[in-house]
């Protein structure tokens, strides 16, 4: 058998391949069992020296001073660099820019500026706040204006739902880089193609920036689908066939779900990605065997939950 230089799953080779670098993304807790939860996930996570770990924002309320506790507390501890998302839903200007003056205060330094959902949810239509940023691409300006934050923003591989067309969302993150972004995640996808053909074009439209592949184990095939649905995700047959019958068999869900993951950053590792940012739900053992099966290995000493 000759050698193959590649990376090309499953063979044991594969699970070498250099370079890869990941972060992590997880939510804001609601209830005190979820807090604990979330640290010992985090706790799990950390010792792979993720480049940073992002903790997503709600509007207002409890869930958006959850947010702030949980990055302040990661950038106090200084283990991982953290990212605090801020939206523009819900709040002033003013408001917004003390919440990312806080941030600057308690040693953070990467921010992922999102539009954000309506309260009403995917599907609903946004409608700014009278007083507060319009848009993604005014949230980063003003983040910019505030300090020298590292800023990632979104992108979509298979267009966000409320734009008329690929082109236009090629136009918007061209906006958002103007403004100052310095990084873009992808909406996740399930199929290779979609995202490397996005890249072509933006490649081709001038924009150069890092665009990281945003990867979604599926926990719950079923829940994920459906959010899928909701987000613009094509959920493609091949993936559904995978799942089939695993409705009440979490565990072979699990192995399922680590060796599809895997194969999807492995196979984009054979195109030069090297960069990969895991959607966790808060959950740390799947993700963590993806990393492995990935070649990642502990850098740090783990730390006690």
């Amino acid at each position: 058998m000759s050698e193959n230089p590649s990376c090309e799953f499953p063979r044991a080779s594969r699970t070498h391949c250099p370079d890869i670098r990941v972060s992590f993304e997880f939510f804001p807790p609601k209830t005190v069992a979820m807090e604990a939860m979330l640290w010992e996930s985090i706790n799990r996570l950390a010792p792979l020296g993720p480049s940073f770990m992002s903790v997503t924002y709600g509007a207002g309320g409890s869930t958006r001073e959850r947010t702030h506790a949980t990055v302040a507390r990661l950038a106090k501890e200084g283990v991982v660099k953290p990212a605090a998302h801020l939206t523009c839903v819900g709040a002033g200007r003013e408001e917004i820019d003390a919440i990312a003056k806080g941030y600057w205060d308690a040693g953070v330094r990467h921010i992922v500026a999102l539009r954000g959902d309506p309260p009403e949810g995917l599907g609903a239509k946004f409608m700014a706040h009278p007083e507060g940023y319009e848009s993604s691409c005014a949230l980063v300006a003003g983040i910019k204006k505030i300090g020298d934050f590292e800023v990632s923003v979104s992108a979509y591989p298979e267009r966000h739902p409320e734009s008329l067309s690929l082109d236009a969302d090629l136009d918007f993150l061209r906006a958002k880089v103007d403004a100052g972004a310095n990084r873009a995640i992808t909406q996740f996808f399930f199929e290779n193609e979609i995202y490397l053909r996005y890249l072509d074009r933006i490649r081709a439209a001038g924009i150069e920036i890092p665009v990281v592949p945003g990867v979604m184990p599926m926990q719950n095939f079923k829940q994920t689908a459906g959010f899928a649905k909701k987000a613009g995700a094509s959920v493609p047959q091949w993936l559904a066939d995978r799942f089939e019958g695993l409705d009440d068999d979490p565990q072979t869900r699990s192995l399922v779900a680590a060796t599809v993951a895997a194969e999807q950053v492995l196979g984009l590792v054979d195109h030069g990605v090297r960069d990969f940012h895991f959607y966790t739900n808060n959950r740390a053992d799947l993700v963590y065997a993806i990393c492995h099966l990935l070649g990642l290995r502990p850098k740090l000493e783990q730390k006690a939950a």
